[in-house]
Formats: C-alpha cells, structure tokens, sequence
C-alpha cells in the first residue's frame, strides 16, 4: 500500500550520514513525509558493502523507498547524493517527483579531477582515514567561514572519521568512474532545482551555469560567500529554497 503524503527523502554526499539534514529538517512545514538514509558504506549502513557504484547506490534508494511505500518522493541531495540521485532519475524516472541538486552536477568528473580523486586514494592508504579528513572537510566551506564555523567543521570531521577507509576508497573511485547523465536532465519530466554556491571548490558554478538550460522546468540558487556546505553556510535560505519548491512540485498535494 503506497503512501498518499507527500515525500521528501534526503541524500547525502560522500563521507558524510543521514545526520548532517538534522537541523535542516527540524523546522520544516508539517504535511510531508521527510525520509533520510545511510547511503551504502555510510553512517550504520556499512555491512556487506561489495559496491560504491552509484547505480548500486541508486538501487539500495529504490529498494529503501519501495520498503516504505513511496511511489514517487522528492529528492533533496548534496554533492554525492545527487551523483545518485541522477542515477536513480536515469533507471527510475516515475518515481522522481521533482530532483534537488544541492552543490552537485550532472557531469561526469574531468581529466584533472580523476587525477585528484586517485592522489586522495593514495592519500589515504598512506595515512588513513582520519588524516585525510583533517585536510578534506575545510576547503569544502567558503573562506570566510572556515574558522567561524568550526563547530560544523568538526562535526563533518567526526561522520568523516567512522567512515570505513574501504568506504571512502570504493566512493572515490566510483564518483571518478561515473557516466555523463546531462541527458537525464535534457528528458527529466520533472522539475530540477539548483542550489550552488559561488566560492565552490568542489562544484564551480560555472560547470553548473549550462546546466541550468537542461531540464524543462529549472530552478536555481546561486549563493555568495557560500562554498559546498549551504545546508551549513546558509541554513535558511537554502531550506526556505527547498520549502518553495516542495509546495511547487507537490501542490496541490502538500498541505
């Protein structure tokens, strides 16, 4: 028996775990549904874990959503999460509602940051995990807010730590092996929200600008003194973003 209420399910990006929406979420209208989950490798989902692909992520999404009843959701994802969430759209288009892609892209990775996907696996293996995220998670801030967030910045750290070094090592590898799915923004029957800060190091805006062009229905939110971490650097703004555009996608079913 599906669900009639209005769904809203949020991914994460790599190194990260379903706690990083907490505080987003908390203060959100009544009349959705809001699901979050450990993408495979990540937070308490990492048993058994053979295969960081984001088409096996995608599959573990829709075998998460068909569990809880949920036809159609709205998917809200950072960086990572939208590299399957773009994945899932390709395999499952009718169970996509509408797509948020919250500092992510649709292209596959460059030459240039292939290199540098394999330089942090080395990185790595040399040093391990923790090492790695004492130099990973601070650039990913806008820097003006690197040292006056300090609190976030830990708290991205400390998810960062428990993650398995196999974890980190599969992910690495499968955001550098993914496919060009700009095609899946061309054909999305849904509407597509961009969020996108200016001071991105990870996504640039300028990577995304063409982007915007693709779907049939395009949203965006180009933020400045933001870098990869809105939901952090911007909390209203952007979940005021989100908001508008769940009552769009669902009106009139959101109440």
């Amino acid at each position: 028996m599906s669900t009639s209420q209005p769904t809203i399910l949020f991914l994460h990006g790599f190194a990260e775990s379903r706690e990083v929406w907490t505080e987003f979420t908390r203060e959100f209208p009544d009349g959705y549904r809001l699901l979050t989950l450990n993408l495979l490798g990540h937070g308490t989902n990492v048993h058994d874990i053979r295969d960081y692909s984001m088409e096996a992520q995608a599959r573990y999404v829709a075998e998460q959503l068909r569990q809880k009843n949920v036809e159609r959701a709205l998917l809200v994802c950072h960086s990572m999460g939208g590299y399957v969430a773009l994945a899932f759209a390709e395999r499952y288009p009718d169970m996509v509602a509408g797509l948020v892609l919250f500092h992510s892209t649709a292209l596959p990775d460059s030459e240039e940051k292939k290199a540098n996907r394999d330089k942090n696996k080395d990185f790595v293996r040399r040093h391990g995990v923790e090492k790695f995220m004492e130099s990973f998670i601070r650039p990913l801030f806008a820097p003006a807010n690197r040292e006056q967030m300090l609190e976030q910045r830990e708290f991205l750290e400390d998810i960062g730590r428990a993650v398995p070094e196999a974890t980190v090592l599969g992910a690495l590898e499968a955001m550098k092996n993914r496919p060009d799915r700009t095609r899946v923004l061309q054909e999305a029957r849904f509407p597509v929200l961009f969020i996108a800060g200016k001071e991105d190091v990870a996504v640039p805006t300028e990577s995304l600008l063409p982007q915007l062009a693709l779907p049939a229905q395009s949203h965006a939110l180009l933020l400045s003194n933001v870098g990869h971490l809105g939901y952090f650097e911007e909390p209203e703004l952007t979940r005021r973003a989100v908001v508008n555009f769940a009552g769009m996608v669902f009106a009139p079913e959101a109440k």
